[in-house]
């Protein structure tokens, strides 16, 4: 028997009722950090370098009049191409930021093992290219890292060895669920260099998601305590949590730092070619295992593509990032940013509920007990040691 039209009509829009009444999260905050009161409207997008050693540029259109702050941003392994970033990159070239991102990886073709090197040469090359443009107009004083996964372990290895490569060394290192580290030279991942050459004066931030906080706690855990020259006051372990009060849910995870932006593709930025090579030189290029993506790699780098723009990245990753440079620029220390609200706070969905906050702790001092300022329930420090696991280990064991 077939049922009345009006019958169908009411029944799927009873379904469709929780959906439509459900609290949505906030947008892009109009002003502020993280907010979308930008200086300019255009982007200027090029490279410099080669096609095989170069580096994307990103700044806002025109000569600005004061040197912009550079901001270096280290992709996670495999996700080379610029645009699976694109939202965060527009969000600190259209604030101001001379935005540099080093293609220190040729997807399966390059070694974990060089990425850091490549890196540091890229950036300095890069930085020379740009000291007398008077568009990009890079302030050497001001320099910010964002590392996101693997690309974490590199940004601390190329500050660790910026004053021996005569590099600028970096006011602020930001790390992304950071992840990627080599436990040995056998190892898949990227090996850390002496973490303790990093400077006293350097602002490290790092966040991981709740929903994949093992790895990342570990490799935070790891990082923040190599790098022992800097003070505990100095240093913040932070977490950003997931949140389904409403809909679209908010979800921490480890592709969530992604912005696809199709503007930013690199297709679409031309890098110089490659001089010609003198056929009689031999290639010394030679293909090794790990050059290979594993299967949790590619899907990462999937999911960066696939990942929408929302609260998170305007409240967890852009906000914390643009209030964490300031206070790093100005020699402002960690416990200056912890103790500011909004730091912390991610805004209310539309029917008021507050979204969960960020958590941000500082180091434990030995002695000392330490509480989370706010953020999940769970403790961050309640996980086991013996449970936790290397990120090479968690995504071997992945794959």
């Amino acid at each position: 028997m077939r049922r009345p039209l009006t019958t169908l009509v009411l029944l799927g829009s009873c379904l469709a009722a929780p959906w439509a009444q459900a609290a949505t999260p906030p947008k892009q905050p109009e002003k502020g950090p993280g907010g979308a009161d930008y200086a300019v409207s255009q982007v200027t997008k090029r490279a410099v370098g080669t096609a095989s050693a170069g580096t994307f540029v990103f700044h806002g259109a025109g000569a600005p009049a004061e040197p912009r702050p550079v901001v270096v941003f280290f992709h996670s392994w495999g996700a080379a191409n610029p645009a699976l970033y694109g939202g965060w990159i527009d969000h600190l070239a259209r604030k101001g930021h001379l935005v540099l991102f080093p293609r220190f990886q040729e997807v399966n073709r390059s070694r974990p093992a060089d990425a850091s090197a490549l890196a540091a040469s890229l950036i300095g090359s890069a930085l020379e290219a740009l000291a007398s443009d008077p568009e990009a107009k890079p302030d050497p004083n001001r320099v910010a890292f964002i590392g996101h996964s693997a690309g974490v372990p590199i940004a601390l290895n190329v500050a660790a060895g910026a004053k021996a490569g005569a590099l600028p060394e970096p006011k602020l290192i930001f790390g992304v669920m950071p992840g990627g580290i080599a436990s040995t030279e056998k190892d898949r991942g990227i090996m850390l260099q002496d973490l303790s050459a990093i400077d006293a004066s350097t602002l490290i931030v790092t966040m991981s998601g709740d929903r994949d906080y093992l790895p990342s706690d570990r490799a935070s855990r790891r990082i923040l305590q190599a790098a022992s020259a800097v003070p505990a006051t100095r240093k913040l372990f932070m977490r950003a949590s997931s949140d389904d009060h409403g809909y679209p849910a908010l979800t921490a995870t480890l592709a969530s730092p992604g912005s696809p932006k199709s503007d930013y593709d690199a297709a679409s930025i031309k890098l110089p070619p490659d001089p010609p090579r003198d056929p009689k030189q031999k290639s010394t290029w030679r293909w090794s295992a790990d050059m290979a993506l594993t299967g949790p790699q590619t899907i990462l780098t999937q999911q960066l593509g696939n990942n929408g723009t929302d609260t998170l990245d305007f409240l967890a990753f852009w906000k914390t990032f643009d209030m964490a440079a300031e206070a790093a620029f100005s020699g402002k220390d960690a416990a200056a940013l912890r103790r500011d609200p909004k730091f912390v706070d991610m805004g209310s969905w539309s029917d008021g509920w507050p979204v969960r906050r960020l958590s941000a702790e500082m180091p434990k001092v030995e002695g000392q007990e330490e509480k989370p300022e706010r953020g999940p329930r769970r403790r961050l420090n309640l996980v086991p040691t013996e449970t936790k696991q290397s990120f090479s280990e968690f995504m071997n064991r992945r794959s």
